[in-house]
């Protein structure tokens, strides 16, 4: 599934494209995504100015010029296309916004686990899919008193709760595998027990690793792409993420000995990390 830096960078493209541009035809060529589209979707959509595109957490929000929002994920697989000169749609162009310069925005999703909606602005905060979602780890208010306050009560592993997007939105499997290293923290460490100075680095690490990623146009593993179909390139600077078996960066023991970099399962997803260097 895309992350905070894969979604955020989808943001960044859309928004220079997009913003100050008017919605010229909307068509919703399957309604059947994770949540279905609404009947009404191009009749709202076509003639709206789009005046600004923002991120909370995985989502993507094109704010309008009536006052409403699109809301978009992209799921396991989504993917938001801008074209000029669009090719034929394919059977997973499942939504084609036409706007007023000639653009054309495929959102194709193979799997179907992406959703597009729409949302009163006023009424955000209280959306069923915002309402519930923790700190955003790059604003002001992500930082090691957070950490403590939200982890003082925690008996699950640190990686556990990092995934919890109740805790802290758009950290996923990858980059908390990542921040941890960095961190030198055990993912298996519950989640209370980190001491304040282990929680100033965790910090500071979550914020590096993400920014460095989105730095580098995310990470493609499978579907990521960016708008103009351009990859990213972060999976090139992973220090333990999918490396199962390999030395860590500045490993100087015995790899054949030790074995390596370490892959266990925790609540079902992969976590990588260096049981010699984090504690």
């Amino acid at each position: 599934m895309p992350e905070l830096p894969e979604v955020e960078t989808v943001r960044r493209a859309l928004a220079a494209r997009l913003v100050g541009r008017r919605l010229t035809g909307v068509e919703a060529r399957r309604p059947d995504l994770r949540k279905a589209l609404p009947r009404d979707l191009a009749t709202r959509l076509v003639g709206r100015k789009i005046t600004g595109i923002e991120r909370r957490a995985k989502y993507l929000l094109l704010n309008l010029d009536d006052g409403h929002v699109l809301i978009a994920h992209l799921g396991m697989s989504g993917r938001m296309l801008l074209y000029r000169k669009p090719p034929p749609p394919g059977p997973h162009d499942h939504v084609i916004l036409g706007v007023d310069d000639g653009t054309v925005v495929y959102f194709n999703d193979a799997r179907r686990f992406g959703l597009m909606t729409l949302a009163d602005q006023s009424e955000l905060d209280r959306h069923p899919l915002l309402k519930d979602l923790g700190v955003e780890p790059l604003g002001p208010g992500f930082n090691a008193q957070y950490l403590r306050k939200a982890l003082k009560n925690r008996v699950t592993s640190i990686k556990a709760v990092l995934l919890d997007q109740h805790v802290i939105a758009g950290l996923g499997n990858i980059y908390a595998s990542e921040a941890l290293f960095r961190a030198g923290i055990s993912p298996r460490r519950r989640a209370r027990s980190l001491s304040p100075d282990r929680l100033a680095r965790l910090a500071t690490a979550i914020r590096a690793v993400l920014n460095e990623a989105i730095a580098a146009g995310g990470s493609t593993l499978r579907d990521h792409r960016q708008p103009d179909g351009e990859l990213g390139y972060f999976q090139h600077n992973f220090t333990v993420y999918g490396r199962e078996g390999e030395a860590c960066p500045g490993c100087n023991c015995n790899v054949a000995a030790t074995g390596g970099i370490k892959r266990i399962v925790q609540a079902g997803r992969a976590t990588f990390y260096c049981p010699r260097r984090q504690r």
